[in-house]
């Protein structure tokens, strides 16, 4: 079979990377031509900055040399520009003649430095900071000239300058704003910042907008908009980037700011992709390398057949040595309104930590001096970590200097990200260190790639090294615990419930040995659930069917309308009430629901009763939330199942049920998939012949289809299969738990045996019924077990 013919236009970090992720998945897939503008290979453009202070070679930031595209087969032009892209022959040509065709095409076509119109921009001595070429202009021009100006005060502005400092020009740094790194510090820790590098020499003119460059031929200074004027020999724009989009608008692949691509990376024209910071998703152009990296490994698994979930977006981060100095940042770091911070300075150690709260939720952080802890409040940021379990952890934090350092290694997580560029956890490094006995950096470097992009994680790359040679390396699987209170993880405290037949979370607190007296905001719900599940607790019913406290204090109540079907009756029933009640908004919700809010706290009882909404049950867990259907196979042209009565029977039946999480139900009469059940917790899709069960989708803001599960031929059959699989959920679910993380975690193959094994069918159902009681106490109180075993 011949193979399919790969181009990646572009030879930077983010095409070859992706290259790489191919050649891993599959050597002999496709024949690879690769056209760069550059006469280098494969480099790293973020240590320019280490070439130009000095510190290294453009050999040493080399990733692959030209013998590894030999190796790989891969065919590379350099100093080659593609000048047109023909979609419909499938063929792009050069600037020098050539003509190639493509199977695949890959735009990785990077950015290209944004330089400011100014009067005087084309004068000898101005240079952008992108490439080695630029790097050689102003090592050449440090020889003969002595004062410099870098027009921009961000990351890239600020090592320009500190490599001209380190080739002994005086530099001045322009900034239009009052705060350097403003798109990755607060006011405070860019002023820390400031202060480290006036120390060092930099002068800085900051507020500053540029009016014109001043000189004859070549540049002499540079005049600003309030008059006032600086010197210069040298005339460094460092104002930013803008994706390299020309080519791909030539060849008419949608474009906004940069080319438009979905979650697999494809732009609007079959068979062509972006890549890096010439791709724009979901409205987002990535300049950081992790996120890059990341888009590359979607787009291989998508090139190769492979399935994957796609590409969600990243949260941004940013760790970084800024001339000496390290900064650290993540997801909301600015303040707010909306945010609280806690900060921490420590003027005599100039370091700084400053934590962004919102509804109690980690979801930023800066951190400057000292960044030991970015990895772990990166991954916090991430699952929005409540601030008691990080509160928790610093209160037990008391050991200085090296013991400090080791103990703080050995808390990591072993999933922990140390390198964020390449995606390299703690584990994997001390695992390759221990197995394969590596003794330096370096080696550590090219047998997992950490460190080898940004070089910002080298210090903990270090320590972890220093750590393993000192302690040595055991692999053990990880125990993740509920939260900081407890050393139990979810399996085992499932356990001890079963075993122990606890009657109320005090009992569990204080025989299990909890660490805080009450518990906190992540284990007290978790304990309320697993005893209302696996527990002998009698939970009390309360009034809680659907309602939910807003923003401004008051509350929502959503009459129960199955199916989507409401009546003439029910509709006069809610206007009475909303009139009686002066209800200020009533809304259509997803689902679909009708949301009556800015109801009264006092008034909620009565609303709900008014409304007729029956008791939803025992105080423990969450509810199915919605069942959406579409319009049912009387009015649905394309329907092939009755989706409506099947949602009416499967609302009714679930109600009183209570779950790890939420979930969302979508029927869809027909593949059309007109209710959006590929992208619910479970989908369920009418075929012919009877219905489709899918599980595991996701409609928020990281979009993910749901998977196959299994067929029902009757309605009634479907019904059992949902049940079985709720049921198998609510035994085995860890609290909290979305239906998409507790497949992955089990598998999908076990949940399905568990379904497709008659016996184990039959059980599930017969405790689901148990659950479907009215009386809380019979729903509670039979025996489970944590995993369904025949």
């Amino acid at each position: 079979m011949a193979k399919r013919k790969l181009v990646v236009i572009g030879n930077g970090m983010a095409g070859v990377r992706c290259v790489e992720e191919i050649l891993n998945i599959d050597r002999d897939a496709f024949e690879i031509t690769i056209f760069g503008k550059e006469p280098h290979p494969n480099y790293n453009r973020i240590l320019l900055s280490k070439v130009l202070q000095g510190d290294t070679t453009i050999q040493d930031i080399t990733i692959n040399d030209w013998q590894w595209y030999e190796d790989n087969h891969i065919q590379l032009f350099t100093n080659e520009t593609v000048t047109n892209v023909d979609t419909e022959r499938k063929r792009i040509g050069t600037e020098s003649g050539k003509s190639v065709k493509y199977d695949e095409l890959i735009f990785a076509t990077g950015s290209l430095p944004f330089m400011l119109p100014l009067p005087g921009a084309n004068k000898k001595g101005v240079t952008a900071f992108r490439d080695i070429r630029d790097c050689e202009t102003m090592v050449e021009t440090s020889k003969s000239y002595e004062k410099a100006v870098v027009i921009g005060g961000g990351l890239l502005g600020l090592e320009a300058a500190r490599g001209l400092l380190n080739l002994g020009m005086k530099v001045d740094v322009v900034h239009i704003f009052d705060s350097i790194m403003e798109r990755q510090l607060d006011s405070t820790a860019a002023k820390m910042l400031q202060a480290e590098l006036e120390k060092q020499g930099m002068r800085f003119l900051l507020e500053k907008q540029s009016e014109e460059i001043i000189g004859r031929s070549r540049v002499v200074g540079l005049k600003f908009k309030d008059g006032t004027k600086t010197d210069a020999d040298l005339l460094v724009m460092a104002v930013g980037v803008r994706p390299n989009v020309q080519l791909a608008k030539e060849g008419k692949i949608e474009t906004n700011r940069a080319i438009v691509v979905n979650d697999y990376m494809e732009t609007s024209v079959p068979n062509v992709y972006a890549v890096g910071e010439c791709a724009e998703h979901r409205g987002i152009v990535y300049g950081l390398v992790a996120p890059l990296y990341e888009q590359g490994k979607v787009l291989a698994k998508t090139l190769c057949g492979v399935e994957n979930e796609g590409y969600h977006g990243s949260v941004l981060a940013t760790q970084l040595k800024v001339s000496g100095v390290d900064v650290f940042s993540a997801g909301e770091f600015m303040d707010s309104d909306e945010v609280k911070s806690l900060k921490w300075i420590d003027g005599i150690r100039s370091t700084y930590k400053k934590i962004v709260i919102r509804d109690n939720k980690i979801v930023g952080a800066v951190l400057f001096g000292d960044i030991s802890e970015g990895t772990k409040l990166l991954g916090m940021i991430k699952q929005q970590t409540d601030i008691s379990v990080y509160e928790k952890e610093m209160n037990g934090a008391g050991a200085r200097g090296q013991e400090a350092g080791e103990a703080a290694i050995a808390a990591m997580s072993d999933k922990e990200l140390v390198c964020s560029c390449n995606g390299v956890s703690k584990g994997t490094i001390m695992q390759a260190i221990g197995e394969q006995g590596l003794q330096t950096v370096d080696e550590v470097k090219k047998c997992t790639k950490a460190s080898s992009s940004c070089g910002s994680c080298k210090t903990m790359v270090s320590s972890i090294l220093d750590y393993v040679h000192r302690h040595g390396f055991e692999h053990t699987v990880e125990k993740e615990t509920v939260c900081a209170c407890t050393t139990f993880s979810h399996d085992e405290l499932m356990l001890e419930i079963q075993k122990r037949r606890f009657t109320d979370t005090a009992e569990i607190i204080s025989a299990l040995d909890w660490q805080t007296e009450a518990g906190c905001e992540v284990c007290r719900p978790a304990l309320q659930y697993y005893l209302g599940v696996h527990g002998s607790a009698v939970l009390h019913a309360y009034e809680d069917m659907p309602m939910g406290i807003q923003a401004d204090g008051t509350y929502a109540v959503t009459p129960k309308m199955y199916g989507g079907v409401t009546t003439p009756e029910q509709l006069r029933q809610i206007a009475d009430i909303v009139e009686k009640y002066g209800i200020p908004l009533v809304k259509l919700l997803e689902g679909p629901q009708l949301g009556l809010l800015g109801i009264a706290a006092a008034e909620v009882k009565s609303v709900m009763t008014d409304l007729n909404i029956p008791n939803s049950g025992s105080e423990y867990g969450k509810t199915v939330s919605t069942i959406g259907t579409c319009s049912g196979i009387k009015y649905a042209v394309d329907a092939m199942q009755d989706s409506i009565a099947l949602g009416i029977a499967l609302e009714k039946k679930l109600e009183r049920v209570r779950l790890p999480h939420e979930i969302k139900i979508g029927i869809s009469a027909s593949p059309h998939n007109r209710a959006g059940s590929l992208t619910k917790d479970i989908g369920i899709v009418g075929v012919p012949g009877g219905w489709e069960m899918y599980a595991g989708g996701s409609g928020e803001r990281q979009v993910k289809p749901g998977q196959l599960l299994c067929t029902a031929a009757t309605d009634e059959e479907l019904l059992a299969l949902v049940s079985a699989f709720l049921q198998y959920y609510r035994e085995t679910g860890h609290y909290a738990e979305l239906v998409a993380q507790w497949i992955e975690r089990l598998g999908l193959l076990q949940i399905r045996e568990a379904l497709f094994d008659p016996y184990l069918l039959q059980i599930l159902g017969s405790r689901m019924e148990k659950a479907f009681s009215d009386s809380p106490e019979q729903a509670n109180q039979q025996p489970t077990t944590a995993a369904v075993t025949r």
